[in-house]
């Protein structure tokens, strides 16, 4: 196929040797199969700003690092510096989190370069060698719906550990590969310890998976994993060897009886002292 403009540099620098074809064109990226000497990969060449549908939304870009103070002013302020700026700290978002998410073992891509705007990683096949299809265009049993349900929490747990929450996450951006589940689109990752919202995000990726699974395993749909999950995280008790339940209990603290009786009191007392200048008053 013709060599799309975007991935000239790729095959000038000598990181591809030969385009293949398109495999798909998303919300925010378009995809190719590319030869790199003998093994296959794939480039995603990330769209333009203004050509994206998926928005930069303050909940995901809250306290994500900037070079230095006058860039960040730039992206505050909107101007044309602050917009290249935020639209590449926006790419490399995703390579950062493909990067640490692989070395923690997470089911990712490999990545393996970040040139001019495209990041060059693994191609996710199935058995057959073919590109893995979504997981929103394979049919499950109910065994296979809890199998991979169960995979794809322990990865859950695992993004998490390393710090990581998708953000996204959901039968869309996941890859039903040879071995089992992949996790791709990241670009709209959080860092779990430095997002207020990283409790909701969280909640929200494993909730939209336990409903899509629960369609094949009406079971999950009773389950608490976003819960059990987020409590052992916030107790410091989550770690790759976790044996999840599905099942959560809220711990109420205990109620401070004296302190209650202690408020009853003072309402009381508060009162009689104004019946009483009520009293004099009269």
């Amino acid at each position: 196929m013709k060599t799309p403009k975007r991935l000239e540099p790729l095959l000038e620098d000598g990181l591809i040797d030969d385009v293949v074809r398109q495999l798909m064109s998303g919300k925010e990226a378009m995809v190719f199969v590319v030869r790199c000497g003998e093994d296959t990969r794939c480039a995603k060449v990330y769209k333009e700003a203004n050509k994206r549908a998926f928005r930069q939304a303050v909940d995901y870009t809250e306290n994500r690092k900037t070079k230095n103070s006058r860039q960040a002013r730039a992206m505050a302020k909107g101007t044309k510096y602050g917009r290249q700026a935020q639209e590449a700290a926006w790419q490399s978002a995703e390579v950062d989190a493909l990067y640490r998410l692989a070395a923690a073992g997470v089911r990712v891509p490999r990545p393996y370069n970040f040139h001019e705007g495209v990041l060059l990683m693994e191609l996710v096949t199935d058995a057959d060698g073919d590109a893995a299809p979504r997981l929103n265009d394979v049919a499950f049993t109910e065994e296979e719906a809890l199998m991979h349900h169960r995979s794809l929490m322990l990865e859950v747990v695992r993004m998490l550990c390393a710090g990581v929450i998708h953000g996204d996450l959901s039968e869309y951006n996941i890859l039903i590969g040879a071995n089992g589940p992949v996790i791709i689109d990241l670009p709209q990752a959080v860092d779990a310890a430095g997002n207020n919202h990283a409790r909701a995000m969280l909640a929200r990726d494993v909730n939209n998976l336990t409903t899509y699974f629960g369609q094949y395993a009406p079971a999950l749909l009773t389950t608490q994993y976003a819960e059990e999950i987020w409590a052992l995280y916030e107790h410091g008790e989550l770690n790759t060897d976790v044996k999840l339940t599905g099942r959560f209990e809220q711990t109420l603290p205990p109620v401070d009886l004296d302190g209650v009786m202690r408020e009853i009191d003072d309402a009381k007392a508060a009162e009689a002292a104004r019946l009483l200048r009520m009293q004099e008053m009269g």
